[in-house]
């Protein structure tokens, strides 16, 4: 049997205040929705624009960040895998399904002034990894030697 694959990559906007909750092993998992705007030419020709709802969650580390920095309307790149739950409604007795990302990296896109930083996060992170807006050119030790063009690994 061939094995299957699921990758989702989606940019959008929250549409609410992503929500934190815990489970009762006390793992985190953060709920929230993408709002994800497309414009297409209609038959006549003229612009329409439709946006779907992207239903997503996000667990431990990367719920709690999403939680922390994420507001109503903060422009997201999230990736993931897709995933189905189902269960019975105890209000109709009928059986409901949804489709969700279970986001594995995400972005913040822009930001609240407009600016175009970008942080990123993904589910291997620790939360103890230095990026380069964590090192400043001082604390770079000046040996006094030069670098090699053959030393640059790119």
């Amino acid at each position: 049997m061939a094995r299957g694959f699921s990758k989702a990559i989606i940019s959008g906007n929250l549409t609410r205040d992503p929500e934190l909750r815990s489970t009762p092993s006390g793992a985190k998992v953060c709920s929230f929705t993408v709002a994800v705007n497309r414009t297409y030419k209609d038959a006549n020709g003229a612009n329409q624009e439709s946006v779907s709802f992207i239903d997503c969650s996000a667990w431990n580390r990367l719920a709690e960040v999403i939680q922390q920095y994420g507001k109503k309307g903060s422009g997201v790149l999230v990736c993931g895998r897709l995933d189905q739950r189902s269960w019975d409604d105890k209000n109709t007795g009928q059986k409901r399904s949804r489709v969700e990302i279970v986001v594995e990296d995400f972005n913040f896109i822009g930001g609240a002034d407009g600016s175009s930083r970008n942080s990123a996060v993904n589910a291997s992170d620790d939360g103890n990894n230095n990026t380069s807006d964590d090192i400043a050119p001082d604390d770079i030790p000046d040996d006094g030697g030069e670098v090699s063009l053959d030393e640059i690994p790119f």
